[in-house]
């Protein structure tokens, strides 16, 4: 695996609460989404396990509806547990962040 599929698992969930939480969404709209903001290599086949774990975990709802142009599809909203859980993402991840750019860009002086 290499060091950008490890950076990006570890990430990937809280990308996905963050699409949901700015507007409900199906599957193959989040790996577009993803893809449009640079996360070019996050196939459709590493998201769905994802937003079975999210479901299961209840942070996640998903409901069938109809498709303008096909089948039904499987939407995606957060529950307030996902909301949370958002929150706590973001929260870590600042703390991480800064601190990391920090020591990338001025190698830890």
């Amino acid at each position: 695996m290499s060091s950008r599929s490890q950076l990006l698992k570890g990430i990937l969930e809280g990308c996905i609460l963050a699409i949901i939480n700015s507007q409900t969404t199906y599957g193959y709209e989040l790996s577009l989404k993803l893809q449009e903001n640079g996360l070019s290599n996050v196939s459709e086949g590493s998201i769905y396990p994802i937003l079975l774990r999210l479901q299961k975990e209840q942070l996640i709802i998903g409901t069938m509806q109809k498709s303008e142009t096909g089948p039904k599809r499987k939407y995606y909203t957060l529950t307030p547990q996902g909301k949370e859980t958002l929150r706590n993402f973001e929260k870590h991840w600042e703390s991480i962040k800064s601190p990391v750019d920090n020591i990338l860009k001025q190698g830890g002086q």
